[in-house]
């Protein structure tokens, strides 16, 4: 009905209308797109019936936008750190190669935070990514550019990663979908920083996008011949999922309490599932919940099967090149000096502390383990946990460094491999995005994209900014 010059015109327009505000991309790819998007046009008028086309090209012309962390070819590759800004990407990363090879378009590269180690993106290369509903408040990170453009209508699907919540946290600040897979089902490379040591078995690379039917064709592309681990083509009768309700981690010390309006929503969710489907929600306490933040960071600095230490964040902000010194960082931070966020500092700081306590971290590692039998022994094939995305709705600009361990809500299913999917629930009363995070054993994937679809439509999903 349109043609793909059309389509990817229109986006570039919004692109420039509200990318001055919101500052999502950070370098684009116009010229190249349009190009593309000619190519596509002459591909359809020139070529074989539409289901040849379709199978061979699932995503034929679909605009899409990549975190900048992912090489794409011709496009900066900084992940927000200064001494890269010279960096630019000669390959494309895998998910990337096998997205432009379904014939996805990219527009351009989103913004992140510095090395992706932080829920808030900004950094001193690209500056602060803004959220469409309000610009004064956060993205989230580290894919929050992403979070951020498809939020404003600028992208049609997100290439984002996650270790500690890095799709989840900006889809539910931004009030998107966003798709975390089971463990090892999507490769990461291609990424800087990429994951080393036994953090190969946390990062995940996934889908972002405004609609949730979205989420399993884009995730089918990205995963490759890895997709037959997944039950993706398994019909998922709704009627029978079993259903798992647990409002907040427990009370942990070092994570705010879950927001009024948050508890409400997902509430809500629960009495729909009840009156709808004629299912039973079943509220769960799980006890180890509550050392979230603790089992997290205990398992991402552990050593890998054979004896590999995790590599070291101070490191990575050295680049290979001198390291870097936190406390000396600081101290220039204080003068505006340094060239790294304070946030990066921060947590170059707290790094050291983290081994000093040797038999309390293997402690916690067991606990990690026993934990993730406890939650693949309570979701089963037939499983769902509905869970807080996060204890607040998106925080104003630089608030997350007084409240550093909220993303733990996210983080913990990093270290225990589940696929998990975040979906929006409406705005809340301060036009803040409300959402939940749909949680499934190993592989079951299909099930927490059947619910987002569902919840889709019962909950309205994605919202325009400024439409209310």
């Amino acid at each position: 009905q349109v043609a793909c010059v059309e389509v990817v015109e229109a986006y570039v327009e919004r692109i420039k209308e509200v990318n001055p505000l919101i500052n999502a991309v950070v370098k684009d790819r116009f010229e190249e797109a349009l190009q593309e998007a000619r190519q596509v046009d002459k591909l359809l008028l020139e070529g074989p019936g539409d289901d040849c086309l379709e199978e061979k090209f699932p995503l034929l012309g679909v605009p899409i936008t990549v975190k900048e962390a992912f090489s794409l070819y011709g496009m900066p590759n900084t992940s927000g750190l200064v001494n890269r800004r010279n960096v630019i990407a000669t390959s494309d990363a895998t998910v990337v190669s096998r997205l432009k090879q379904a014939g996805a378009i990219p527009l351009g590269v989103t913004n992140c935070s510095e090395l992706c180690m932080w829920y808030e993106s900004s950094n001193r290369v690209y500056g602060r990514t803004n959220n469409p509903y309000d610009l004064q408040r956060i993205v989230g990170g580290s894919s929050g550019g992403e979070g951020s453009v498809l939020a404003a209508a600028c992208s049609v699907v997100g290439v984002g990663s996650d270790i500690g919540g890095s799709i989840r946290m900006p889809a539910f600040f931004n009030g998107v979908f966003g798709h975390k897979p089971t463990t090892g089902v999507v490769p990461n490379d291609g990424q800087f920083p990429n994951a080393h040591g036994v953090r190969t078995s946390y990062l995940c690379t996934g889908p972002m996008c405004r609609y949730a039917e979205d989420l399993e064709p884009v995730l089918r592309v990205m995963a490759g011949p890895g997709v037959s681990k997944l039950k993706l083509n398994e019909k998922v009768s709704l009627e029978k999922i079993k259903f798992h309700c647990m409002d907040h981690d427990g009370g942990s010390i070092f994570v705010s309490p879950v927001d009024k309006e948050i508890l409400q929503a997902q509430k809500k969710v629960v009495e729909h599932l009840e009156s709808d489907l004629g299912v039973r929600v079943q509220h769960v306490a799980i006890h180890k919940m509550k050392y979230s933040f603790q089992i997290w960071s205990a398992m991402m600095s552990s050593k890998d099967s054979e004896g590999q230490e995790a590599q070291r964040f101070t490191d990575l902000l050295g680049d290979h090149g001198k390291p870097v010194w936190p406390l000396w960082e600081l101290l220039k931070w204080l003068v505006g000096m340094s060239s790294h966020t304070l946030p990066a500092i921060a947590l170059g700081l707290t790094e050291k502390l983290v081994n000093l306590n040797l038999s309390g971290k293997a402690k916690l590692v067991s606990m990690g383990k026993s934990l993730q039998e406890e939650m693949e022994a309570l979701l089963g094939p037939d499983g769902v946990l509905l869970y807080p995305s996060h204890p607040t709705v998106a925080p104003k600009h630089h608030s997350p460094i007084c409240m550093p361990f909220n993303f733990a809500y996210t983080a913990i299913f990093n270290v225990l491999g589940l696929p998990v999917t975040q979906c929006p629930l409406g705005l809340g009363s301060e036009g803040l995005p409300l959402g939940i995070q749909l949680v499934a054993a190993s592989y079951n994937d299909h099930l927490t994209l059947a619910v987002a679809r569902y919840l889709e439509k019962a909950f309205g999903g994605w919202v325009l900014p400024g439409k209310v």
